[in-house]
């Protein structure tokens, strides 16, 4: 069996009972560590603190191993009990769902255990997910690659007044180009994108395209560190937040549409000032 196990979003203790039964079952322990991360890092001290709850040896699974290796994990759990330790829930990465289509391509079989993700955490501001639109990532800009597909999405969602979550990059052993140029794997140092950046990032669009889809004024809401003791929900216009430490990572961001009046003033108790 594989078990797909949702950790939640802020320490070892988010797992919930159940994912925490199915990891002691388990003759092996993988922990995906590249699409998100938990509070405490990826670092030894948080793999031990895992490994210490668990009773076994967590072992990390960078992109690498998930996108050249999931067909030995997929074997494994054709012979034992295997977990794939997920932060957030499990299904809030397209890689996570691609694991389930192989896996039962290979006849194994899959459990999931979900847990709490940053698509439902975002509710804690007051805005209602029903009220979210398409969800968008943004890329952190190089000098040569300056993606904005991400506009036209925010466009649509803005037009039918809906709210825009935001999730940032994050940077977790990329091969440097340099590198790659002379087949030798090296590394870049691990980066997470700030709302800063993200909001720098996106005005830039907005000058180069001009279509007024949103403004420095434009309210937005950001989370840093959700599920955590010490996370930070802070509303106001763009402007605003980019003058706000919001802190170590993770970060995301969320672009507000119309407000119901409930909303408004669940969101007024995190608000700088004005916004539009």
């Amino acid at each position: 069996m594989l078990y797909i196990i949702g950790l939640g979003l802020g320490n070892e203790k988010d797992i919930t009972v159940k994912g925490l039964e199915a990891v002691k079952r388990c003759k092996k322990v993988y922990m995906e560590a590249y699409t998100s991360l938990l509070s405490f890092g990826l670092s030894s001290d948080g793999l031990s603190t895992l490994e210490k709850l668990y009773g076994k040896p967590v072992i990390l699974a960078d992109r690498e191993t998930v996108e050249e290796k999931a067909d030995d994990i997929l074997m494994e759990a054709h012979e034992s009990d295997v977990a794939f330790l997920v932060v957030g829930d499990p299904f809030g990465a397209t890689t996570h769902t691609d694991l389930v289509v192989r896996a039962k391509k290979l006849g194994v079989d899959v459990k999931v255990v979900h847990n709490a993700s940053v698509m439902n955490a975002v509710g804690v501001c007051g805005l209602q997910l029903y009220r979210y639109g398409e969800t968008v990532s943004i890329p952190f800009f190089t000098e040569t690659w300056r993606p904005n597909s991400f506009y036209e999405k925010i466009q649509r969602n803005r037009m039918l007044g809906l709210h825009t979550l935001c999730l940032l990059d994050i940077r977790v052993k990329e091969p440097t180009l340099e590198s790659l140029c002379r087949g030798r794997k090296q590394y870049e140092p691990p980066r997470y994108m700030t709302i800063r950046t993200a909001i720098e990032q996106l005005l830039e669009v907005e000058q180069t395209l001009g279509e007024s889809v949103y403004s420095e004024d434009t309210t937005c809401v950001g989370f840093a560190r959700l599920g955590s003791e010490d996370q930070m929900v802070v509303a106001g216009s763009m402007k605003q937040l980019l003058m706000v430490d919001f802190g170590e990572p993770l970060h995301c961001l969320v672009i507000v549409g119309e407000t119901h009046p409930v909303e408004g003033e669940m969101l007024g108790f995190y608000t700088l000032g004005g916004g539009k």
